[in-house]
Order: structure tokens, then C-alpha cells, then sequence
């Protein structure tokens, strides 16, 4: 059995929390721990109401981030989820393998693996399964024992692997906006999520129609004269189709006006895209500080069979999604080969997304039997309208997990934690100690 090198580098008071910075020694691949070895940073966040000796006594709470590419959040102070949580656990604040601090995987170390093909094959061992193996190795290196776990969208993925490969190592979990459907091709996935974010579309120019004719401006312009962003990537339709990222939310959806209404800008050629909105868009659409959401999104569903680039085969199904549809509806969470092609981060690391998108053999991240045989406290908060998460996935997989509670709720969206992180982690905490709604 491996284990976890385990380094104290740093600690720090400030803003009411104390916090210790964590480097773990793991296996890169955990089938053979012997051979190479990779570094897993977390950072512990305690309330500083807590005394140091009593701090050191508080059960330990795993939060995993929403991704797959996404670091653990940056905690400048206690608030919203951290909050609450903080009143009984120390929380680990993981960067999951590839990300933050964590071995890092960008389009500058990639390359360092070699070819492309060795880079994909470097890249398999980037999913679920060995997140979940490095949270064990890490449990274990700090003397925990059974840990609760809070998973936010993908990290509600990696915590139904938890619960179907190591549920020993599990005192409750909480899941929020990331039930992930346990079987299926992620078509299944991609259709209902077209269906989803056309709805949403719909949503949100009923409350903003003046956006609808700006966002027809903005495109009929694009379509003759050509913009770039300051990476010097061209800003296209279909690019400009990706600030249906703005749609998942509720947080930040009525933001995606603030942006629009100043894209234009007068100058001596006559009216061109502004550069606050060039420079904003540039942060939406460039995938230079998360290339692994890209490159590993659809291999997240991948179980014994090829994705082969899912969303864009879908759409074939969804012509109104097409960028010369009109009108022209904004996506969601999808990834298209072109990324590879307009995204300067991401063009060096086209030949290994082909790959990953070609490959066959992908190994399980679920156990349905164990799911059906689960005992660990489950409690999961399911978002009626979640674009990115679909309702009905979601409620066909919690009835699959045995004793999971469901909170299915209309008032939040794909990011309720950042809208009320405090009660809704207080309310589904006390669905999995109380075993009832």
C-alpha cells in the first residue's frame, strides 16, 4: 500500500482563519506506486474563534472543486459555505492533480511528456479515480479518519467515485449541482444540456431584449471584420457564442448585460468591438489557465467508450445553436475541436485532444453495485433549471445511490453555493446527519 509524502512549508493568520499550506508525494499512477511520482498541494483553512489545541482536535471536511481543471478556491476570509463549515471542521481545500499547485498541467509542461501520444497517455491518469486515490493517500498522511466530503459539480463527480471505490474512507458526504449520470454515452449528456441552455437563452433575453439586438450586432460585425483579443486569438461568432457561460448561474447571469451594452466603441474607421470587452472576453473564452477543462471535459462521462468529441457531434441535432443561426443563441458547457484551432493556449495541445477524444479503453468511475449497497450519509442538492447539470440525470442517479437525500430546489442555479453557500451547506449537512429531509 502507497503513502503520501507528506511537507508543512507554510502557516499564516489573517482575516479571522489560520491556514497551513500541505505538499503530498503521490503516485502518478496508482496501479504501480513504485514509479513515478507526482506533487498534490492543500491548503487547511480553521476559524481563528477556534484555539490552536482545540483547532487540531476538529474532524477534517474535503471540499472538492467544480472543474475538471478548476484549483481549490483561494479563501481571502471565512465566508458564505466556508463559513459554516469552519464552525465544527478544519476544510481542506484540495487542488486536484494538474491543477494550482498541483503538478500543474498546462500547454508549457505538457510538452516536457513528449510526444503528443505520451502526453495523452500522461493525461489518463488525470480523472476521478485518481483524485479520489490522492484524497485517501492524503486522509490517511494527516491521521484522519473517516472525512466528510462536500463535492461542488465536478467535485460532486469525484465524490460519487469516493463513495464506489473507497467508502471507507467516508464519514458523510454533500454533493451540490454534481450528480453525474453513472451510465451512458455523453451524448446523453450533451442533449440534455442543448435543451437546457435553450431554455435559458430565452430566459434571459425576455429580461433583457435589448441584448438580443446587441448580440445580433455584435456577431453581423464579426462576420466582416475581423477582431482579435490580446492574445492575438481571433474573437469569432462561435467564440462569442461562449458567453453563454454567464447563463449558469445566478450569481452572475444579469453581469452578461454590463458587458454587452459598452461592446462598441467609436474610432476613426468607424465602430469597432471596445476594448474593455475585448479584454473581457479574452478571460471567458481562453481556456490559458484551465487547458484541462478543455482538453479532459467529455472524457469526465467516458466509461469504456470513446467520447468522440460528444458536444460537437450533438449539435449536428440542435441546428438554432449553429453560429449562422438566427437568431443566435448563446452555448453552454460544451468543448468543440475548433477550440484547438482558435485558442492560442490550447493550439499546441490539438494533436493530444484528439487522442483523448479517440480513446476506447477508459476505465470505470463508478461501482453502481456498491452505489445500490451504499452506507455512507448522502445528501445532495439538485437545482431544477442547472443548464450545466441536468434535473433528470441527476434524479435517475440519486435513486441509484442507496440512502442518497435529495433537495431538489428552483431558487439557485449551477452556482447556489456562491449565492447562499452558508445555507445550503448547513441545510444539506443536517439532511445527511438526520437521514430525512
Amino acid at each position: 500500500m502507497a503513502e503520501a509524502g507528506h511537507e508543512v512549508r507554510a502557516r499564516h493568520e489573517f482575516r479571522g482563519m489560520r491556514t497551513v499550506e500541505h505538499y503530498f508525494t503521490v503516485p502518478l499512477d496508482h496501479s504501480a506506486p513504485g514509479g513515478e511520482a507526482i506533487t498534490v498541494f492543500a491548503r487547511e483553512y480553521v476559524s481563528a474563534s477556534h484555539s490552536a489545541d482545540t483547532a487540531q482536535n476538529l474532524p477534517w471536511l474535503l471540499f472538492l472543486q467544480g472543474g475538471p481543471g478548476g484549483r481549490g478556491n483561494r479563501f481571502g476570509s471565512l465566508g458564505g459555505w466556508g463559513k459554516a463549515a469552519a464552525k465544527e471542521f478544519r476544510i481542506l481545500m484540495l487542488d486536484q492533480r494538474g491543477t494550482g499547485l498541483s503538478s500543474p498541467v498546462d500547454r508549457n509542461t505538457l510538452p516536457l511528456r513528449g510526444t503528443a501520444a505520451e502526453q495523452a497517455a500522461y493525461l489518463e491518469h488525470f480523472r476521478a479515480d485518481a483524485i479520489v486515490a490522492d484524497a485517501e493517500l492524503i486522509r490517511k498522511a494527516l491521521g484522519s479518519g473517516p472525512w466528510t466530503v462536500f463535492g461542488q459539480s465536478y467535485g460532486g463527480f469525484c465524490a460519487l467515485t469516493y463513495l464506489s471505490f473507497a467508502p471507507g474512507g467516508l464519514k458523510e458526504v454533500l454533493i451540490t449541482g454534481g450528480l453525474a449520470p453513472l451510465t451512458g454515452p455523453a451524448d446523453d449528456v450533451y442533449r440534455a444540456t442543448f435543451q437546457r441552455v435553450a431554455a435559458r437563452n430565452a430566459e434571459y433575453f425576455s429580461w433583457y431584449p435589448e441584448d438580443r439586438t446587441m448580440l445580433e450586432r455584435i456577431a453581423g460585425h464579426l462576420r466582416t471584420t475581423p477582431e482579435f483579443l490580446p492574445d492575438g486569438g481571433p474573437l469569432t461568432v462561435e467564440r462569442l457564442q461562449m458567453l453563454g457561460a454567464f447563463l449558469g448561474g445566478n450569481t452572475r447571469v444579469d453581469s452578461l448585460h454590463y458587458l454587452l451594452e459598452d461592446a462598441f466603441t467609436e474610432t476613426a474607421a468607424g465602430p469597432r468591438l471596445s476594448d474593455p470587452f475585448l479584454d473581457q472576453m479574452q478571460g471567458i473564452v481562453s481556456r490559458r489557465s484551465n487547458p484541462l477543462y478543455a482538453l479532459m471535459h467529455e472524457s469526465i462521462y467516458a466509461q469504456g467508450q470513446a467520447t468522440d468529441w460528444s458536444a460537437w457531434r450533438v449539435l449536428a441535432e440542435y441546428p438554432e445553436f449553429r453560429p449562422d443561426a438566427d437568431p443566435l443563441l448563446l452555448t453552454g458547457e460544451m468543448v468543440y475541436p475548433w477550440y484547438f484551432e482558435q485558442d492560442p493556449a490550447l493550439q499546441p495541445l490539438r494533436e493530444v485532444a484528439g487522442l483523448l477524444a479517440a480513446k476506447q479503453d477508459w476505465r470505470p468511475l463508478y461501482d453502481v453495485r456498491q452505489l445500490a449497497a451504499n452506507r455512507v450519509p448522502v445528501a445532495a442538492a439538485v437545482y431544477s433549471e442547472d443548464i450545466y447539470v441536468d434535473r433528470k440525470l441527476s434524479l435517475e442517479t440519486a435513486a441509484a445511490v442507496r440512502g442518497l437525500e435529495v433537495w431538489e430546489t428552483g431558487d439557485f442555479h449551477h452556482d447556489g453555493i456562491a449565492d447562499d453557500g452558508e445555507g445550503i451547506f448547513s441545510r444539506l449537512l443536517g439532511m445527511a446527519r438526520s437521514g430525512r429531509r
